[in-house]
């Protein structure tokens, strides 16, 4: 699975380790966040993430 970069605050969002603090369990790619999803750093929408090269 793919990691993705916020292009606002740099934070990596590894779907190995998901979002435990905002319900976003290990395991849940990228593509299957929920669209209120937000940068847990920064507060940025999904649509501010890139995959990382």
């Amino acid at each position: 699975m793919a990691k993705w970069v916020c292009s606002v605050c740099g934070y990596v969002y590894d779907p190995a380790l998901g979002d435990p603090d905002n319900g976003i369990a290990p395991g849940t790619p990228f593509e299957k966040l929920p669209d209120d999803w937000v940068c847990p750093e920064c507060g940025a929408d999904k649509g501010m993430f890139e995959p990382q090269d």
